[in-house]
């Protein structure tokens, strides 16, 4: 190869030593989590502890000899086009070595089915294709949890420090204003990345003891706080949370709704400023949305139906905040209250909870943003003269946080729209590609029609399908953009 050739191909080419070091450390640290899983089964006597071994002892060799080969990488920082690919390759990898365990078990699952399940965890989606949970070994339980906590705190992190770079998260706002009560912008990525791990400990030791105080036993309570935290909804039984004391159905409740709370403003609340969370406006906008969706289905549903009042409440209540939060958890039978609340909770699902929270789907704060775009243009055509610049919640909205939101919108609505073609195409009936579409895209869980399993599994689907699921697992829970990007020859030009 021609100097000048080489030259052209480092420059089309990004040096991906600096993302397979950190991506090859981030393997052992996973592995070493796996012995977690491969513990408890040794202590309970189940004989599928060695399946968790061979799976640590894999992945830790493998990240290890990823990040020893790649030892010499740069080490002044990630360039924009690495950040791109660290974001989007560790959910990847990841999800494969995740999927290890599923297949090494006794009775494992396929390699299709395996990826699913942990893409499912990874991505805090909560869709699953395993049935019996029941009778499944603790340590494959336990190992479907902690996917989802570490996707939880690790999208939390990615919200805060990469996507406001990249310019694609709708972060950028919070640049300016998110800790100025801290005496400062924005504390470094790794101090950052600290707090928040304090803050998710802490949060889901809470959930755990709450749990526990409201009937559940000890393992169920750390497997519910895990995925309750982590707003991704795998649960240890087939009946969901219909198997659970109410007291455990209003803990539940509680915690999800915090779940879907932007984390930063936990930061400014342990560090004595309590103003910034309750002044937020996208916290007060996903208290009043919350609200009337609840009321709305409440409503109906008491004109509807035979149910008591307090029924009524916990039943709406839970599932409309478990569904806003992309949780997933259920309680009843949503599909038995009509096509109303059907609707109602379909569309909470589109909008989804707070930026910087483990919430999934579009985001408050995006359709904050969208509303106050579509007024500043009606206001345009009223006084086509008048230039005033855009505000939300006191401070103006700049040209690329508008632009980054817009993008979204098109992005996600179309990829929808295209995820829901190409399922039907395998097969599907359109209320289950729909629904399909909608769980997958907006990191829900639950998914609805004639092909889904009766406990709400989609082991039923098409290997075709499930593969598509996947990719809109991951392409919705790294915000669209991160993703499509990686597809364009000019972004990977200098």
């Amino acid at each position: 190869m021609t100097a000048p050739a080489g030259a052209a191909m480092a420059a089309f080419m990004p040096d991906i030593r600096p993302v397979a070091h950190v991506i090859g450390l981030l393997l052992v640290a996973f592995g070493m989590t796996m012995l977690v899983p491969a513990g408890v089964d040794l202590v309970l006597g189940d004989n599928s502890w060695p399946h968790f071994l061979r799976a640590a002892f894999v992945t830790t060799l493998s990240g290890a000899a990823m990040a020893m080969a790649t030892a010499n990488a740069r080490s002044e920082g990630l360039t924009l086009r690495q950040s791109f690919l660290l974001t989007t390759l560790t959910w990847v990898v990841l999800a494969a070595f995740g999927a290890i365990p599923f297949m090494l078990a006794d009775n494992g699952l396929g390699l299709t089915d395996a990826v699913f399940e942990s893409m499912s965890g990874m991505t805090t989606t909560g869709t699953t294709v395993m049935t019996g949970l029941d009778s499944q070994p603790a340590g494959i339980l336990l190992w479907r949890s902690i996917l989802q906590w570490l996707g939880g705190l690790g999208i939390i992190i990615v919200a805060l420090v990469f996507l406001p770079v990249m310019r694609v998260g709708g972060m950028q706002h919070f640049r300016s204003e998110g800790f100025d009560s801290m005496g400062k912008v924005l504390p470094r990525a790794r101090d950052i990345s600290l707090m928040l791990l304090e803050i998710y400990i802490g949060l889901t030791a809470l959930a755990a003891a709450a749990y526990a105080l409201s009937g559940m036993s000890g393992f169920e309570a750390v497997n519910h706080a895990m995925t309750t935290i982590a707003t991704g909804g795998f649960t240890t039984s087939d009946q969901s949370f219909d198997m659970f004391p109410v007291p455990a159905q209003y803990v539940s409740l509680v915690f999800m709704w915090l779940a879907g709370l932007p984390f930063i403003r936990y930061i400014q609340l342990v560090a004595g400023e309590p103003r910034p969370l309750f002044r937020d406006i996208q916290v007060r906008a996903y208290f009043r949305w919350t609200a009337y969706a609840v009321g709305l289905i409440m409503i109906y549903r008491l004109a509807t139906a035979e149910a008591g009042f307090e029924e009524v409440l916990r039943e709406s209540a839970f599932n409309t905040v478990s569904l806003f939060s992309g949780t997933g958890y259920g309680i009843g039978d949503i599909e038995s209250w009509g096509d109303f609340p059907l609707l109602v909770v379909f569309v909470a699902g589109f909008i989804g909870a707070c930026t910087a929270s483990t919430g999934c789907s579009i985001k408050i704060f995006r359709y904050l943003v969208l509303i106050e775009a579509i007024r500043a243009q009606l206001r345009q055509l009223i006084h086509p003269n008048r230039v005033a610049p855009l505000h939300l919640g006191g401070k103006r909205l700049e040209d690329d946080v508008i632009s980054s939101v817009i993008v979204m919108f098109t992005a996600f609505v179309i990829g929808f729209g295209v995820l829901v073609i190409l399922l039907s195409l395998t097969g599907l009936e359109m209320r289950t590609a729909i629904t399909a579409a909608w769980t997958s895209i907006c990191n829900i869980g639950p998914a609805f029609g004639r092909e889904v399993g009766a406990t709400g599994a989609v082991d039923g689907f098409p290997q075709t399908s499930k593969w598509l699921m996947i990719l809109g697992m991951l392409m919705g829970r790294l915000e669209m953009v991160a993703v499509l990007v990686l597809v364009l020859p000019r972004f990977w030009r200098t």
